[in-house]
């Protein structure tokens, strides 16, 4: 964790225990979803990720688990995109992701890749619940959104490169996912994000189950991230050429 962002997390600590939690949507996600956010980021991957030991069949079922997930997201924003809720942060020319993540599937797996895609069973109940909500209750898809889409925009371009480089991957092809062209300025473009999400009426009910909402968001990413609880990769390390559908049935 970066400095400011420590600094940040201990501001959301003190807020939340002296009762001051500002009334912004924003606040409140990070305020309620701050343990989480410390464990997220202790999960194997993360913890690869940090010692720049991230391996090519980590990366493959990552991606697999992304293009899930966001397949859902994505669907399911688009489908809502009128929802008072949704409108004011529908922004697909900036964020959308699905794309990307077809690009850097085909890169690893191929023109047939769309064949080859089968994704763990804790990313399956994630993609489940985005769909489940965005069925019933469509506000909630704001939890999600904060919490995938700024995260991905704030550490996109540090776990790039440590992909780039742990892989020693020579180009930036199957690295697509972590940039974000649409966004010529990160900084800028979170902020314009979070007022638009403190914009959004909510009445005190649906406030509380937003928070609640975020904090199941992490507990989902966090599954996913835990190879531990869902699978070993220490045995296919010495074959990184196999497939999603090769990898994962072996990691079940």
């Amino acid at each position: 964790m970066k400095p400011f962002e420590q600094m940040d997390t201990m501001k959301s600590a003190r807020k939340n225990e002296t009762g001051e939690v500002g009334s912004d949507l924003s606040e409140q996600i990070k305020a309620a979803t701050k343990d989480n956010h410390v464990r997220a980021e202790n999960t194997q991957l993360m913890l690869s990720y940090q010692k720049g030991e991230i391996t090519l069949v980590q990366y493959k079922v990552l991606l697999c688990s992304l293009y899930e997930i966001y397949r859902a997201l994505e669907d399911e924003m688009d489908r809502n995109a009128s929802d008072p809720a949704v409108a004011p942060i529908y922004f697909p020319q900036e964020l959308s992701r699905v794309e990307s993540l077809e690009r850097d599937l085909e890169h690893f797996f191929g023109s047939e890749w769309r064949k080859r895609v089968i994704v763990p069973a804790a990313t399956q109940r994630y993609s489940q619940r985005l769909r489940q909500i965005g069925r019933e209750n469509p506000e909630l898809l704001v939890a999600h959104a904060y919490t995938r889409y700024l995260g991905d925009l704030s550490g996109g371009q540090v776990l790039g490169k440590i992909t780039q480089k742990s892989l020693g991957l020579s180009s930036k092809e199957g690295l697509s996912f972590f940039h974000f062209p649409g966004v010529s300025s990160p900084n800028r473009f979170k902020q314009l994000y979070r007022s638009r999400m403190n914009s959004i009426e909510l009445t005190e009910k649906e406030k509380a189950a937003v928070l609640e909402e975020a904090v199941q968001a992490f507990e989902l990413n966090i599954q996913v991230r835990d190879l531990r609880t869902n699978f070993s990769v220490q045995a296919l390390t010495k074959n990184d050429t196999k497939n999603c559908s090769t990898v994962l049935s072996e990691l079940s």
